[in-house]
């Protein structure tokens, strides 16, 4: 094999180890966006509870499974935000294996209404403290829809942003490989 034969194989076997080592890097930021916007969505969401927007508070996450006075203590709260936080990180990772290549608010939009369609029409069930739509206020389907607007446009923007960076970075060191 010559020599130049050989530079080439080794360049691009270097670059798909750093695309690989990108694609695991971005998997995890979608990992963490995920979890950083199930913490904070549902801590606003607690606000929204504590000022009379929404009669839906996050424990009603452990009410379920959870035995015992303590989900309605403080306690409560911050496991409830946690273990939302883990499920947030499922919901990215849904996310960035359907919607990643689409750079549009409109998305996250539509993924953040389908996440409310399925927690209070599909999921309902299975949360006996949370009434069906007919029986919620229009104060709390009003909120909790904008919250999961907000939540789909958050998590669904920050991973196509990503999406495109890892994009426009594969670009710019394919094309300075095949320059050099």
């Amino acid at each position: 094999m010559t020599e130049k034969k050989q530079n080439q194989q080794k360049q691009d076997s270097a670059v798909s180890e750093s695309s690989v080592k990108r694609e695991s890097s971005f998997l995890a930021k979608t990992i963490v966006i995920g979890f950083v916007g199930g913490i904070l969505w549902s801590f606003i969401g607690y606000l929204t509870y504590v000022f009379n927007f929404s009669e839906i508070h996050p424990n009603t996450i452990l009410q379920p499974w959870a035995l015992g006075a303590w989900k309605e203590r403080w306690i409560g709260l911050v496991v409830s935000i946690f273990v939302i936080g883990i499920l947030s990180m499922i919901v990215g990772l849904l996310y960035y294996v359907l919607l990643k290549k689409f750079k549009t608010m409109w998305v996250g939009i539509g993924y953040g209404l389908l996440l409310w369609a399925v927690v209070f029409l599909v999921l309902n069930p299975l949360f006996p403290t949370i009434k069906t739509v007919a029986d919620l206020t229009f104060n709390t389907i009003i909120t909790t829809i904008c919250l999961y607007i907000l939540y789909g446009v958050f998590v669904g923007y920050s991973i196509s942003f990503e999406a495109a960076e890892l994009y426009t970075n594969d670009q710019s060191s394919d094309s300075q490989t095949m320059n050099k």
